[in-house]
């Protein structure tokens, strides 16, 4: 008899959803995690934060309602760190609540520590007092998360030379400040840091950012960062990062030098499994510490689940919960759809960046014909009203069956307003829903209107020259 169904090692995102999951079906279910990080590192060093601290930012330097009030319009003139981390540290504070009165709720069992394997069905978990306590269960989950990977060649010192987790502690807002890496963090925060005034440099060793998403949609990004001062290096490498008493010089292998009063990295993430003694329960994790699993997030011992960013991409807070739920029912005999392979991507940059489905690009190296329909926040009532004229919405349509390929939107809103797109994709709508349907006004879900008419008049313009 083991002591718990169910045992999870994290309490982030993925961790959760198992564990409230598995109590759902009745299941006895205990998670681990250190105390002071209930809710793991998604709450404390990564979505909830940098988004929390993205809206302070917004708000405070009023960046939003300049194209209304004039280019030196601010909230507050002088926008301390103090200011920017009290909204954070009230969000965090009331999550934390949130997660811990939801596992109390379902009765699952909660152990402060850190978690180790001793066999394949029992973990060691070791609290604050270094006493130790076994735990065994019938199927464990793990779901540790991630943590900034730090290159071997720089001296981090948590104040000038920082990674995404620390620069959250950082002391003051910075005049000048290198980035390292043009990856999703790495754009989140030169967006944040070049809206408080601070000039922000970009160094990327690719020749581009984001190309993932949408080129038209990144081109009308790196526009507005511009605007805001922001320099971008592309196809450079760090060679060097030296700390002074006054700030840090970045030395490029091109021989550039960028002198700035802090940097940060964003160069990847690191598995949390260096701790989890994993070969004692019979697995592995590759270099970047990630666990191999299959379609339903079974490791290679079929009563140990991973889920979440130790799993590697996604690497979502989204999809982590999605996983953690799915590897919950499969455990427990439940059945569970798979996870529909149509999943919005959201960008937290100034401004958002979302979509969902293929970009023109995939479609046309996979030869699918497509038709473009655009609607551009400066022609909707509600874009003026915001003081958005920058924004836009962008459907990708088969002009054979009139259903929608791709979904990218850039602007106010934008992670909110895809799901509109994510509905009708998902239901196998078409565009012609899209036209017909009636929208509140004056609202940005309109734009899906207005690009849906932009769309299907250019395949009217076909379908007439045919005729």
């Amino acid at each position: 008899m083991t002591d718990f169904d169910m045992l999870v090692i994290g309490s982030g995102p993925g961790g959760q959803k198992a564990a409230i999951a598995a109590a759902k079906l009745g299941r006895r279910v205990a998670v681990v995690d250190r105390k002071e990080m209930v809710g793991g590192v998604s709450l404390h060093t990564g979505t909830v934060p940098s988004k929390t601290l993205r809206e302070a930012v917004l708000y405070l330097t009023g960046l939003t309602q300049r194209d209304l009030y004039g280019q030196s319009y601010r909230l507050k003139e002088e926008i301390t760190v103090a200011d920017l981390t009290a909204r954070t540290q009230h969000v965090v504070g009331r999550e934390v609540d949130v997660v811990r009165n939801q596992l109390s709720r379902n009765r699952v069992a909660m152990f402060s520590g850190t978690g180790r394997f001793v066999d394949d069905h029992t973990v060691a978990v070791t609290d604050a007092t270094d006493q130790e306590q076994l735990l065994t269960a019938q199927h464990i989950v793990i779901a540790t998360g991630t943590r900034p990977a730090r290159p071997a060649s720089v001296e981090f010192d948590e104040r000038t030379i920082m990674d995404s987790d620390s620069v959250l502690n950082m002391e003051r807002v910075p005049r000048s400040m290198v980035i390292v890496g043009a990856g999703v963090i790495g754009i989140e925060y030169a967006s944040m840091f070049a809206a408080l005034g601070s000039k922000v440099t970009v160094v990327e060793q690719r020749e581009g950012m984001l190309d993932f998403c949408d080129v038209e949609i990144v081109e009308a990004l790196k526009y507005r960062l511009r605007d805001l001062a922001v320099t971008f290096r592309f196809g450079e490498t760090v060679a060097a990062v030296e700390r002074h008493p006054r700030g840090a010089l970045t030395v490029l292998e091109s021989g550039k030098k960028i002198p700035a009063d802090a940097v940060m990295y964003s160069a990847g993430r690191q598995g949390l499994t260096d701790a989890l003694d994993l070969a004692k329960a019979g697995l592995t994790a590759d270099r970047r510490g990630r666990i191999a699993v299959d379609e339903y997030y079974r490791t290679a011992v079929p009563h140990i689940y991973a889920v979440g960013d130790v799993i590697g991409f996604p690497a979502l807070a989204a999809t982590s919960m999605e996983q953690g739920r799915s590897a919950a029912y499969h455990a427990c005999e439940e059945p569970v759809n798979p996870i529909h392979h149509l999943q919005p991507i959201g960008i937290y940059s100034i401004p958002e960046i979302s979509f969902i489905g293929r970009t023109e690009d995939q479609l046309t190296d996979e030869k699918v014909p497509f038709e473009v329909g655009v609607s551009r926040y400066r022609e909707l009532a509600r874009g003026q009203i915001v003081g958005d004229g920058h924004g836009m919405l962008k459907l990708l349509v088969s002009p054979e069956d009139r259903r929608l390929l791709g979904v990218h939107c850039f602007g106010t809103g934008a992670t909110e307003l895809i799901h509109i797109g994510q509905a009708v994709m998902g239901c196998g709508g078409t565009v012609d829903y899209l036209v017909d349907a009636v929208f509140n006004y004056p609202t940005f879900a309109e734009s899906y209107k207005v690009a849906a008419l932009d769309a299907t008049n250019k395949m009217r313009e076909v379908d007439h020259l045919r005729d």
